[in-house]
């Protein structure tokens, strides 16, 4: 009888917390999703920007194929990592973010985990309302001929390198240099001499199977107050 009274206030103990949880995320936002561990998904405040973690489903149209982005929303902005899952749930893509731009390096991968392009990119900030950029000669484009002051928007460019890879093989094929949107170099692909090495697979890739092997997918239920 103990035991059975114990158990009781233990379940009612847990209600109670859940409940004041749900209230207080009501409170802070007008919709939410919850999964079944009472964590927070896709969150949109009261002034109508999305907040936090968030899930973002897209089904295939058109040939397209379908994908989930995974990642954190700050003031409806991307920010930091992303991850981007095909409709089998295999890591397709890694991206980073800062203020909703794409910032430094971004990976894309095979559906077996071959990383086939890697990319560089600059966010602009938009908290720092400058920025130089330099002018390059019309019949050189490695000549600098000024530089000039332009006002910084909240987007992204090109900058850094750009690598294309043989996924069977893991050997680079392509590369391409830019800075801030202007390519900068485009050699000829090169090929490697002498037998191929075997591949290893990105340590994004590796991380995430292992944390995932024999896992289901995330189950949502709807949130929402009358705000």
């Amino acid at each position: 009888m103990k035991k059975k009274f114990l158990k009781i206030q233990k379940l009612l103990f847990i209600f109670m917390l859940l409940n004041g949880f749900i209230i207080k995320v009501s409170a802070q936002y007008k919709k939410y999703q919850l999964t079944e561990t009472g964590d927070t998904l896709n969150a949109i405040d009261k002034k109508n920007q999305k907040q936090g973690k968030w899930i973002i489903s897209v089904a295939a149209l058109r040939g397209e194929p379908g994908y989930e982005d995974e990642g954190t929303f700050k003031d409806d902005k991307k920010e930091g990592k992303w991850k981007r899952y095909n409709l089998h749930n295999d890591l397709i893509a890694v991206e980073n973010y800062f203020h909703g731009g794409k910032d430094g390096v971004q990976q894309y991968y095979t559906m077996l985990g071959d990383l086939v392009r890697e990319e560089s990119w600059r966010a602009y900030n938009p908290d720092a309302p400058y920025d130089t950029i330099a002018i390059y000669s019309n019949t050189d484009n490695n000549t600098i001929k000024d530089f000039k002051i332009v006002k910084a928007e909240p987007y992204s460019v090109r900058d850094g390198e750009w690598k294309y890879y043989n996924p069977s093989t893991g050997r680079v094929i392509k590369t391409e240099v830019y800075e801030r949107n202007t390519i900068r170099k485009d050699p000829e692909p090169v090929l490697a001499a002498g037998p191929a090495k075997k591949k290893v697979k990105p340590q994004e890739v590796l991380d995430y199977e292992k944390k995932n092997s024999g896992k289901k997918k995330v189950k949502l239920r709807e949130g929402q107050t009358g705000y």
